[in-house]
């Protein structure tokens, strides 16, 4: 049963490739807004000098290189990020376990060899509570908390979007049944096909960054967004999301359907003059464990 396969140290790169300072403030001089310049630093004592980062990779950058209080704010806060960004991708793994233990695919279509599902043939819960309730985030409180449940109902509604438009093709899952000798075929296992084979037309919303980002953005608490006009909370979604894109990009072609086990009747089934016969209206039983291996 793989699980996702979520590369942390990309996000943690991607973040710190942005380039964001500390402190944000604009700091003036003789009443004028000159931004962080040297003459704001040349009364500044040599022992505040010499700062090395703390956090690796840094996930913020000081205004002044080397200054210590700006280093310790960036370290401080990017550990933060850091550890958020960390906790959240745990948490979405843990819930998208539980998903796989709970999904399974319903109204199947089988004519002979093939099986057809129209979109929504994928069922199972929504991710958003799972995530919430995960031990890695479920203590969250205050801003973290609200932080917590946009990265939860983004990834959600995100991964909601895929699920619903998930379909069977037409794949030859029952080989058995062209030719089955028997008035009714039993109850019979599906050929194992990856994930990805069940094209979805909302794949995209998975796979791809951008569209998981805006979710997040879109869950944020206003007033945790008013109070970061700078939008780092945007910076940490991209990185959340680009880490949870490539994982599952990963997982849809390593993940079986198996166990599928797919039924119906032979209506042309005629001894002795005709043995056998293919399946015509069948179906599948609907139980929980089609993505278990």
């Amino acid at each position: 049963m793989p699980s996702l396969s979520a590369i942390k140290i990309l996000g943690n790169v991607l973040f710190m490739a942005k380039g964001i300072k500390l402190p944000v403030a604009t700091a003036t001089d003789n009443g004028g807004d000159k931004g962080w310049t040297e003459a704001y630093h040349k009364d500044r004592k040599d022992a505040d000098l010499g700062a090395v980062p703390q956090c690796i990779p840094p996930w913020f950058m000081p205004q002044k290189a080397e200054y210590k209080p700006h280093q310790k704010s960036c370290d401080d806060i990017g550990k933060a990020f850091k550890d958020f960004h960390d906790a959240m991708i745990d948490a979405v793994a843990f819930a998208h376990d539980l998903w796989k233990l709970q999904a399974k695919f319903k109204d199947l279509q089988i004519a002979a060899v093939a099986a057809v599902g129209a979109p929504g043939c994928l069922d199972g819960p929504e991710l958003e509570s799972n995530i919430k309730n995960a031990p890695q985030c479920a203590s969250f409180t205050g801003n973290m908390a609200k932080a917590r449940d946009a990265v939860a109902k983004g990834v959600s509604d995100c991964f909601k979007k895929w699920q619903g438009q998930v379909t069977i093709p037409g794949l030859p899952l029952y080989p058995a049944f062209a030719a089955f000798p028997g008035p009714m075929a039993p109850p019979m296992p599906n050929v194992p096909v990856p994930l990805i084979a069940c094209v979805s037309g909302m794949m995209s919303e998975i796979i791809t960054p951008d569209p998981m980002t805006k979710a997040m953005d879109d869950a944020l608490d206003q007033g945790l967004k008013d109070k970061d006009p700078e939008k780092h909370y945007h910076a940490l979604h991209e990185s959340i999301a680009t880490v949870l894109s490539l994982a599952f990009l990963i997982w849809l072609p390593s993940q079986l359907v198996s166990l599928v086990l797919g039924k119906g009747p032979i209506p042309t089934f005629a001894p002795p003059v005709v043995p056998v016969g293919p399946v015509v209206g069948g179906d599948n039983i609907p139980i929980p464990g089609h993505l278990m291996s």
